[in-house]
């Protein structure tokens, strides 16, 4: 059986920079712009990075297929450079690459870097490859926002929901992510929202409407792994430790017959058990004490809350209502503004998670700074609800 990482792994230093509609930026402006917060938060330059890992999602839009882009902006010292990509769940996917690199001591230090230019494209969502030419049937006959929809509808059937209630859980959803968002000063989006305004706004694929939907971003967020006892050298102290990286991709099965009934999201329930595992973590709803989630929707959040083992099946819409994910609640969940107000660059969004998870730990996350921090949770989603992508990653202090 395999041991895993538990406690392998630390982060050293993080980075994160502003997300918005950064048109006066390229994306190696915000790669550098990520790093050198990371770097001097580390306390380590480019000369003691052994290796790298490089994600961005749709590379066709901004700095091309290979991680050179990396390496020459970063003037990186010829070490061994990846690009991945792993369509939402890519931030993440780099972090992976780099954290494992470093437990199985092929590195000591290494690098994670994630981002995306995706504004310049001038087009509303993630951009298609052929953005409306007929030949190219990529996703021809499917959108996020619809496939998402279907999620909420089958899971307000499964669970015999009035549409009131889930649209009510919903927008509490948005609402508590704006009021998180308003006091995060990198966030893209910073206006607070109230739930009469989330309800009335205009529908983009029922049942969810405008405030249900993230935006789009860009942006750029990095990190620096290494091992407890280089960290150390390094006179760090109050160290945050990977206890569990863990991630699982769909199999078909979801697609292929009638076992999987479209209310839950198959991947993240497998990626949980895991990670879980890996953790140690025997009770969730006691040990995570903050998420960070793939909240692309408010329905994914919701149903994510269920997947994650934190609320129970059926039940999370009225968690959601009794503010157990709001920022005094239990459990605070988007405690950044999540997507929702970050917007979604797709190589970066993973990494911006953690770096929330890494700042509250350390008791560095400003105003929105919680009291008593303990171990944090990332999901990251990529894909569609019957075919994605899911990563989970649980970070806390490192013992004594």
């Amino acid at each position: 059986m395999p041991k895993g990482i538990r406690d392998k792994v630390v982060i050293l230093g993080m980075g994160c920079s502003q997300f918005g509609e950064r048109w006066d930026k390229d994306a190696g402006d915000l790669i550098v712009e990520a790093f050198q917060e990371c770097a001097q938060d580390a306390g380590v330059g480019t000369e003691q990075i052994d290796a790298a890992w490089f994600a961005t999602g749709i590379e066709e839009q901004h700095v091309g297929k290979s991680a050179v882009p990396l390496a020459v902006t970063l003037r990186l010292p010829f070490i061994p450079v990846t690009r991945v990509e792993n369509f939402c769940a890519s931030g993440t996917e780099a972090f992976r690459g780099a954290v494992y690199a470093v437990a199985c001591g092929a590195a000591d230090i290494a690098l994670a870097l994630g981002v995306e230019k995706l504004k310049d494209t001038g087009y509303g969502g993630l951009p298609q490859r052929s953005r409306g030419v007929l030949n190219d049937m990529y996703w021809a006959n499917l959108s996020a926002p619809g496939s998402f929809a279907q999620l909420a509808t089958a899971y307000e059937a499964k669970h015999k929901l009035d549409r009131s209630d889930l649209k009510r859980a919903m927008a509490q959803i948005s609402v508590k992510s704006h009021d998180n968002g308003s006091l995060n000063p990198k966030a893209h989006l910073r206006n607070k929202i109230d739930l009469d305004k989330v309800l009335n706004a205009p529908i983009i694929a029922d049942p969810l409407g405008l405030f249900d939907c993230c935006g789009v971003s860009d942006g750029a967020a990095a990190a620096i792994v290494t091992t407890p006892d280089i960290a150390r050298g390094l006179g760090k102290t109050d160290l945050v430790a990977v206890k569990a990286l863990q991630l699982a991709v769909s199999s078909g099965l979801e697609a292929s017959h009638g076992s999987w009934d479209g209310s839950y999201i198959m991947t993240t329930r497998r990626a949980a058990e895991r990670a879980y595992r890996e953790a140690a973590v025997e009770n969730p709803r006691e040990s995570i004490g903050m998420i960070e989630c793939h909240d692309c929707f408010s329905i994914t959040e919701l149903v994510t809350m269920e997947d994650l083992f934190l609320s129970d099946e059926g039940c999370g819409w009225r968690d959601v209502l009794d503010g157990i994910y709001n920022a005094d609640g239990m459990m605070p969940c988007q405690i950044d503004g999540g997507l929702k107000c970050f917007g979604h660059p797709i190589g970066a969004s993973g990494l911006r998670m953690i770096y929330e998870m890494y700042l509250q730990l350390q008791g560095r996350a400003g105003r929105r700074q919680l009291s008593n921090p303990k171990m944090g949770l990332t999901h990251n989603l990529g894909g569609f609800p019957h075919q994605n992508v899911c990563s989970i990653l649980i970070v806390g202090y490192l013992p004594a």
